[in-house]
């Protein structure tokens, strides 16, 4: 039996670099498809939330960079192509600067984000963006951020991590309504992956028409108001808006002009995305009958898996400081959560086991995955070194 200190100390020193959590954990993963517990035809991915352990009063004020989002080299290309197929010359070159705002950086975890969602405490938190196999609710993904980073930013790099390390055949995925954007949906489609996200509500102005109220005309590229104007194709912006403009001299005579703008020249704007095609065919997705049975396994599967985490696995709080360390905790609750899994299918197939046989089944299990990764003094980022 080693001792605890020893268990300690190589934690804090000799797996320091963090690559050997993500290794275990990967490990886990193929014994589960090498045993068929993972289909990987359907993924559900989530987030949620691990309260720091900072003091949510003790910060500075910084000006920080927001997080990239994965597709904006793609969105250019798309803008560039938009723009020349309305005749319109490509916009000036211009390497994309990340945009910078203010926000509160804890002065006890630099690392962690100050979270403001709606129906969310707020205050430094991290997030944990969890990808789960429809099959048997097998983890095959665990990614940490800081609690400020949108769900929508790392997704498309991880599920394409997910293709390349465990070559998995991807078929569908459900994702709630944080994922609706027209990156996510234009690279889903992009996959050959059906999206089914769930349906996020339009902000509106109170007093004003809704966006829904203007219809695109498909062949002739234009919004027809309820005034029964067509508002042409103008332009289209560098965030990869296509801007279609009304005609002000008709505006100003139009009774719906008080509810239609409060432009001081009288003209309406209307965008559409350049990939708006593709979100509206995932937005078809989640109306079908396939879509709704799909969808409603999430509650089964990303959702039970973050509960259980929560309750039986300390996941509602950071036990440690700092991104790296944070990602060592999930991926080490994930790794057990996937052992337990795997245990009580192995106890299903013999009846058996009992508890006893479960606790030997698992300990098994972890004692073979981590000889692996430990037979070497040198592991990781070193071993690779060394290599």
């Amino acid at each position: 039996m080693a001792d605890a200190s020893t268990l300690s100390q190589n934690r804090r020193r000799r797996f320091a670099d963090g690559v050997i959590y993500q290794e275990i954990f990967d490990e886990i993963v193929l014994r589960a498809i090498q045993g068929g517990m993972v289909d990987g035809t359907v993924l559900y991915t989530d987030s949620t939330h691990l309260k720091a352990n900072a003091n949510k009063n003790k910060y500075d004020l910084a000006l920080v960079a927001k997080s990239r989002a994965d597709y904006l080299d793609a969105l250019d290309e798309a803008i560039d192509a938009d723009r020349a197929a309305h005749g319109k010359a490509p916009l000036k070159a211009k390497e994309r600067e990340p945009d910078i705002k203010e926000t509160k950086v804890s002065r006890t975890d630099a690392d962690a984000g100050y979270m403001v969602r709606d129906g969310k405490p707020k205050g430094f938190f991290y997030l944990d963006h969890r990808t789960v196999d429809r099959k048997h609710a097998i983890i095959t993904d665990s990614f940490v951020t800081p609690g400020n980073v949108h769900d929508s930013i790392p997704y498309l790099g991880r599920l394409d991590r997910q293709r390349d390390r465990f070559g998995l055949d991807v078929r569908a995925v459900g994702l709630d309504a944080g994922y609706s954007t027209a990156g996510i949906c234009k690279g889903l489609e992009d996959r050959g992956i059906a999206g089914v996200i769930g349906y996020s509500r339009p902000t509106h102005r109170d007093g004003y028409l809704r966006k829904r109220d203007f219809v695109y005309d498909r062949a002739l590229d234009g919004y027809r108001c309820p005034g029964g104007q067509l508002l042409p194709y103008a332009t289209t912006n560098r965030d990869g808006y296509r801007e279609y403009k009304s005609n002000p001299a008709q505006c100003r005579n139009c009774p719906l002009l008080a509810s239609c703008n409060s432009s001081a020249n009288a003209t309406k704007v209307v965008t559409r995305h350049v990939w708006q095609d593709a979100k509206e065919h995932v937005a078809a997705n989640r109306l079908t009958p396939w879509g709704k049975r799909l969808y409603g396994r999430r509650k089964e599967t990303v959702e039970r898996s973050f509960a259980d985490a929560k309750q039986l696995h300390g996941h509602r709080y950071a036990r440690m400081r700092g991104l790296a360390k944070v990602t060592e905790q999930c991926l080490l609750a994930a790794a057990c959560q996937n052992m337990k899994k795997i245990a009580l299918i192995l106890a299903r197939i013999s009846p058996g086991t009992g508890k006893r046989g479960l606790g030997r089944l698992i300990a098994v299990l972890m004692r073979s995955v981590i000889a692996q990764h430990t037979a070497n003094p040198m592991t990781g980022a070193a071993a690779a070194a060394a290599a």
